[in-house]
């Protein structure tokens, strides 16, 4: 099993424009990752004594853990005593499972005051920067697409095709056509990797 690395961009990014990948309604957000907070305060609860590390600026750090292949970064606010976002590196069960151990597909909540600042970009690097491979899901809104076009100038990958568990390559670029559609996926690979060694272990095609 591929062994996720703490590593994070030495400082987080200036300001870009960015959405988070799903869009809920600001109330419900703040409303879960208070909750969280609490947790992660509260002595005895499994989020409690997470391990930590700097993320680069001086108010904020960086909690992280794993559960069942998945890794959860939370993003901590010191200075306000809140949870900003987090970012949850989901498993697929639509890949197989040569194709599982090396590939996680994100799935990112901040709040409205800590969006379009960065982070998500940050904790997407902590991923690709440890090894993993991340996969997109069946859609992406503008923000999400722009995202992962950001990414890709630092880390190889294009767009694959998923269907019966299988992935197919389909090439660093598609057309519009087929990037809308809903078996197309955008793929990044992670540091130490090549397209060949990533069809080699996970057999696409």
């Amino acid at each position: 099993m591929l062994a996720l690395v703490p590593i994070l961009v030495p400082a987080l990014p200036r300001p870009l424009a960015l959405r988070i990948d799903v869009e809920l309604a600001p109330d419900e957000i703040e409303r879960e990752l208070d909750s969280l907070h609490d947790r992660i305060h509260r002595p005895g609860d499994r989020l409690h004594d997470m391990p930590a590390l700097p993320a680069g600026t001086p108010s904020l750090r960086l909690r992280y853990r794993e559960a069942d292949g998945e890794y959860y970064v939370y993003v901590e606010d010191v200075t306000q005593r809140r949870l900003a976002g987090y970012t949850v590196f989901n498993r697929l069960i639509e890949v197989g499972r040569r194709t599982d151990p090396w590939v996680r597909a994100p799935h990112t909540k901040f709040a409205p005051a800590y969006q379009r600042r960065g982070l998500a970009k940050a904790l997407y690097h902590w991923a690709l920067a440890g090894g993993l491979c991340l996969l997109s899901g069946a859609r992406q809104s503008a923000g999400a697409h722009a995202l992962w076009q950001a990414l890709g100038v630092d880390y190889a990958g294009g767009y694959v095709d998923l269907r019966h568990k299988t992935l197919t390559w389909l090439g660093e670029t598609v057309s519009p056509q087929e990037q809308e559609g809903l078996h197309t996926r955008r793929l990044l690979l992670g540091r130490g990797w090549t397209l060949q060694t990533f069809k080699a272990r996970t057999g696409m095609y």
